[in-house]
């Protein structure tokens, strides 16, 4: 039965428009073309389609290189996993050629890149060796860290430099696979950001507090220095950390702005497995409101950031 309160709609009534008339986001020029065999690699990047993910990261790419003409910091922030999956080379090798400025990483970044220079591997197995209380009891790592930041702190360094300072004066057989050692020699600024507790070398006999502290305050301290140049055209990545990275590239934002010193125009962004809340505020989002513009890349750290590499590389 009809609804006298409801009536039905004419569609009789509308009047259309042709598609030439409308407005389309999708056009064929933007389409993705075949990838023959033999195709190298700058024929493959113009073989992407110009949408969404992969136009947003040939855009990020570009900026990173106008960051490089331009000599505007280019900041890479980032967790353990990017060691844990094997991409020190490549990010040694990029460091090398100049397209890093300053290395911003957590505490388990500066532990796995460490037992990487010192024995070429690292990453125990948690499960197996948690209940039967042997994890984060290795000797070697819990000890020389430690020692490394208190020698550190000595110094008047921050715990970036001072474990990269002790990696080369130690001379490890891996240590051309360590970044922070690597860093140290090329004088590339290294910022540790650890949170106590994290980190299974603050449970070790040799752990100091208030050194860990001290070293972590001066870090905080050079990084906020290096954010402060990033407006005008500077790039921050973030690679693989969820909450602590993020945290910091905040609050060293906010003093920078309690200094009057204003971010402005300058580019984000974040490679992660899956969008984060404080990577997608505190990195692509809140930072960027003065102008300028963040992105976020979800991928496995294994793909994208040799992808990233080469498009940066090549393109």
């Amino acid at each position: 039965m009809p609804y006298k309160k409801f009536p039905l709609l004419n569609r009789k009534k509308i009047k259309t428009i042709s598609i030439n008339e409308r407005r389309s986001l999708v056009h064929v020029d933007d389409f993705a073309r075949p990838v023959l065999p033999g195709t190298d690699f700058n024929s493959f990047i113009h073989c992407l389609p110009n949408f969404l993910g992969a136009k947003d990261l040939l855009e990020f790419c570009g900026h990173v290189k106008m960051a490089r003409k331009r000599d505007k910091p280019i900041v890479w922030a980032m967790g353990a996993h990017t060691v844990k999956v094997g991409l020190n080379p490549i990010l040694i090798d990029l460091m090398e050629r100049g397209w890093v400025s300053a290395v911003s990483v957590n505490g388990a970044f500066m532990i796995h890149d460490f037992e990487i220079a010192l024995c070429g591997q690292t990453s125990e197995d948690v499960s197996a060796n948690l209940h039967d209380g042997h994890y984060g009891n290795t000797e070697e790592t819990g000890l020389f860290l430690n020692v490394a930041l208190k020698q550190g702190l000595e110094h008047g360094m921050g715990a970036g430099e001072a474990v990269g300072r002790y990696l080369v004066e130690a001379q490890f057989p891996y240590n051309h696979v360590s970044v922070l050692s690597n860093a140290y020699k090329l004088n590339i600024p290294v910022t540790v950001h650890p949170a106590i507790g994290t980190d299974f070398i603050h449970f070790h006999p040799n752990f100091d507090g208030a050194v860990t502290g001290a070293l972590a305050e001066r870090d905080f301290l050079l990084f906020a220095s290096i954010v402060s140049h990033l407006p005008d055209g500077g790039i921050f990545l973030n690679i693989g950390s969820a909450v602590v990275l993020p945290e910091v590239f905040l609050k060293a934002a906010a003093f920078c702005r309690a200094q009057k010193i204003v971010l402005h125009d300058f580019y984000s962004a974040v490679f992660d497995f899956i969008r984060h809340y404080r990577a997608s505020e505190n990195v692509v989002k809140r930072p960027v409101a003065n102008g300028g513009k963040g992105y976020y890349f979800i991928g496995q750290h294994e793909i994208m950031i040799p992808l990233l590499a080469a498009i940066i590389l090549n393109s």
